[in-house]
């Protein structure tokens, strides 16, 4: 038996991965050419392995926790109309037995605010150390249900806030838990930190601080645990870090490229405020230097476009230089839907994290860079090289040396 915890588990993402997972084994929705790219036969050491008939759910929240997953899940379907209802109506057995824990939004800032009426357990009055304590309780308990379990977080993007001495050690990063510096932490450090205490491996689907931390990644190395992120690339940004190399192999020079997103939902509110919106243009601008090793003019805008729901478009506008000067232009549109491009991704990497456990690996799996847009450590943001050194690290365990996998990026 294997186990997900999704924190964010009645949003968008979560709902939408949920109803599939269950949906799936029901054998009510499709599980080939769906999007998993852990249930592709390239990928056969990884499904046979984590066969998704086994994987249990559990989850925390900070809304709606009146409401089982089922009834969580029906809300975003009612608002979305994102797939077809059956799969729905085949996923209520599993999911109405699936009630989300409290869980925390310690300074993830107005874009979360934003959000609602939130039930923490910091508004209950709990210390930093209870908090924390609180939390492993419930990871430790689905844990001991289910077996080898990894958590994902598929929360709303929070703000990120200015790292200091006490990020830098574990030492000094459990101090100022023990010390209660609330201004100092945030919820995904706080769910990283408690997963990888109980040795249970963590996979960051938002650009939010999570394993990123000095201190939390000391932590996963201590305990032999891995981890990946940041910020699960999907739509556009996959685009980007697809079509970007086919300038650098061409030898065309990309002079400039703005992108413009809308998008409705709850990420949406999210990403309306500047502060939460920050590090999500962060991990989508950098995917293009470090998919071709320079960095041109860039523009990344975000907005929040309530009548799309969790539909979002986003259209990109790439200025180029080619044979004798001349200036040329390529222009798309992307049109997805958020959550069902993300939860089977989000599948993925929670796959990956556990395979790599079984095997003995810990610390950041930079060969899980594929996933994401931003990897730890500033992999290569190339599409084609990324799959490459995913499929040699399912098949043959081959690890790469992070220097030789990290973008050079030129400076003119």
């Amino acid at each position: 038996m294997t186990g997900i915890w999704f924190i964010g588990a009645y949003g968008a993402v979560a709902t939408t991965t949920l109803t599939g997972l269950a949906a799936i084994k029901k054998g009510a929705a499709p599980r080939v050419q769906a999007g998993i790219v852990t249930e592709s036969p390239e990928c056969d050491p990884i499904r046979s392995k984590f066969p998704l008939d086994d994987i249990k759910l559990g989850g925390t929240e900070v809304r709606f926790l009146d409401k089982n997953a089922f009834q969580a899940s029906e809300k975003i379907w009612e608002e979305n109309y994102h797939f077809q209802r059956h799969y729905l109506d085949a996923a209520k057995n599993e999911l109405s037995k699936v009630y989300a824990k409290k869980g925390t939004a310690i300074n993830c800032g107005p874009g979360v605010q934003a959000l609602g009426n939130l039930q923490t357990l910091e508004a209950d009055g709990l210390t930093l150390p209870e908090i924390v304590g609180q939390l492993m309780k419930d990871f430790e308990s689905f844990k001991n249900k289910n077996g080898e379990v990894v958590m994902m977080n598929v929360a709303s993007t929070e703000q990120h806030i200015p790292l200091s001495e006490e990020h830098q050690s574990l030492d000094a990063f459990e101090g100022l838990i023990d010390e209660n510096k609330v201004e100092k932490v945030t919820a995904s450090m706080l769910y990283a930190y408690a997963a990888l205490k109980l040795k249970i491996p963590y996979g960051n689907f938002t650009p939010s601080h999570g394993a990123t931390v000095p201190a939390i990644r000391e932590l996963a190395i201590k305990n032999k645990v891995p981890h990946m992120g940041d910020d699960g690339k999907t739509g556009e940004t996959l685009m980007k870090t697809t079509l970007a190399p086919m300038f650098k192999m061409r030898n065309l020079k990309i002079l400039g490229w703005a992108g413009f997103n809308i998008l409705g939902d709850d990420d949406g509110v999210t990403l309306s405020k500047d502060k939460n919106k920050e590090s999500k243009i962060e991990s989508k601008d950098k995917a293009i230097s470090s998919s071709i090793g320079y960095s041109p003019f860039s523009i990344t805008e975000i907005k929040y476009f309530p009548p799309l729901v969790d539909h979002k478009v986003a259209w990109d506008y790439i200025s180029y230089r080619g044979f004798l000067g001349t200036k040329m232009a390529l222009q798309f549109t992307w049109h997805g839907i958020d959550s069902i491009l993300a939860a089977p991704i989000a599948i993925d990497i929670a796959r990956c994290l556990l395979f790599a456990k079984s095997r003995g690996e810990f610390g950041a799996i930079h060969e899980l860079a594929f996933f994401f847009k931003h990897p730890i450590d500033d992999i290569i943001g190339d599409t084609f090289k990324q799959y490459q050194i995913f499929t040699d690290w399912v098949h043959e365990g081959r690890k790469i040396e992070l220097s030789k996998m990290q973008a050079k990026i030129i400076t003119e």
